[in-house]
């Protein structure tokens, strides 16, 4: 474990105070994430509309990226977060009070979870693109870990309580506890202190410079190759809009049940992140990525292929540890290899894919499970994810071979 790294975080004020607002707000969203998609479910017993779920996520993401990547190179990137938090809060108090007053209908659910969305979808790119001029440049691939850490810990948490609320008070509890969490974060932002942009050259809110902010990653293979990898591995192998259906027709666990296979993945993560340290001193992290998601697509077949509950939890598990690893060295890759003034932008377009290919993905898995199973469309998944995570990496050698410095 990197000591010194550890210490000058903890001394860290700002990074401190972001992390928990973040802690406290995920958990509420993975929370309502989990609400939704059995409501969905319960509305309509279709695997379809549980992959219309995943669409609705991923069009306000498409068309507003840009847009969002720019201003959180122009503007100032707390006040971003903060009005997020504010529209969010909002967005939540009305599924709650639809679903109070029996109105609520899966076309309302899909509006207000695009919304969402497409609120997320300026959150992101600020926030993301702020952690480098949080922390010292030796002490970011550690912060990178621990954000990943407490990010699994808050999808391990919010779907595990979930599940229990959802079976006692109902899906409108969920949604009112996520309406109060989003004010963790705008509390932190006001205690925080200023943060300085580190701009090598002020970037215009203007169609050149969304447009240089897309050239700028379709230009660098290192970047593009690792946002392909992230794509095909959450859009082929993604299997949490399935839980439902795992949960009540093949598993037959009930809403219990369901929380604790929408936590599985994070108690892997959380492991894979406390021994990641050890790992990390590979210096060949072009292999030790690809290495990650092909072990992060063969255990999501062996879910897939279980009947056991329990067998099921531990593959979907190591499923979990697989993608947390990759994760990791997705982000540093990113980030320290791309320059501060386009970093929001870079963002954006990497949110295309690694937020766009699970919701995405979210759509195929319900298509594939209309047409051909729910257990043999997630094996289908897997074997894909495996043989393009393969593919790109046979193709992109900077990124096979990439070794941190």
């Amino acid at each position: 474990m990197n000591k010194k790294s550890l210490v000058s975080l903890l001394k860290n004020q700002n990074y401190i105070l972001l992390q928990i607002g973040i802690f406290i707000s995920r958990t509420g969203s993975f929370m309502q994430d989990v609400a939704v998609n059995w409501q969905i479910y319960q509305l309509t017993k279709s695997p379809l509309s549980l992959g219309i779920v995943g669409l609705a996520k991923f069009l306000p993401i498409l068309i507003l990226s840009m847009v969002s990547g720019i201003a959180a190179d122009v503007f100032n990137r707390k006040k971003i977060i903060f009005l997020v938090q504010f529209f969010s809060i909002i967005n939540s108090l009305i599924l709650a009070f639809l679903t109070i007053t029996g109105k609520i209908t899966p076309t309302l659910i899909y509006i207000l979870v695009g919304l969402e969305a497409g609120f997320a979808s300026f959150e992101t790119p600020a926030r993301q693109s702020m952690l480098p001029n949080l922390v010292k440049k030796e002490d970011f691939p550690f912060a990178v870990n621990i954000n990943n850490l407490l990010y699994s810990s808050t999808n391990f948490i919010g779907p595990a309580i979930s599940g229990f609320i959802i079976a006692f008070w109902g899906v409108k509890s969920i949604y009112l506890i996520n309406s109060v969490s989003f004010f963790a974060v705008i509390i932190v932002l006001l205690l925080m202190k200023p943060i300085l942009k580190t701009l090598e050259k002020k970037p215009e809110l203007n169609l050149r410079s969304i447009m240089e902010g897309i050239k700028f990653v379709f230009s660098t293979p290192l970047i593009l190759s690792s946002m392909m990898i992230d794509f095909v591995a959450t859009f082929f192998a993604s299997a949490s809009t399935l839980m439902p259906i795992f949960a009540v027709d093949i598993l037959k666990v009930g809403p219990k049940g369901l929380g604790f296979l929408y936590a599985a993945p994070s108690i892997g993560a959380i492991l894979a992140g406390i021994i990641f340290p050890f790992i990390n001193r590979i210096k060949n992290k072009g292999k030790l990525l690809i290495f990650s998601v092909c072990f992060y697509g063969l255990n999501t077949i062996l879910f897939a292929l279980s009947r056991n509950f329990y067998l099921s939890l531990f593959f979907i598990a190591l499923s979990g540890s697989g993608d947390l690893m990759s994760s990791v060295i997705r982000n540093v890759i990113r980030q320290l290899n791309t320059p501060d003034y386009i970093r929001g932008r870079m963002t954006a377009v990497s949110m295309v894919f690694y937020i766009g290919g699970p919701q995405l993905g979210e759509t195929e898995a319900g298509f594939a499970a209309y047409l051909m199973g729910t257990p043999l469309s997630v094996v289908f998944g897997g074997i894909a994810t495996i043989i393009a995570t393969i593919y790109i990496a046979v193709k992109t050698p900077q990124l096979l071979n990439y070794r941190e410095n």
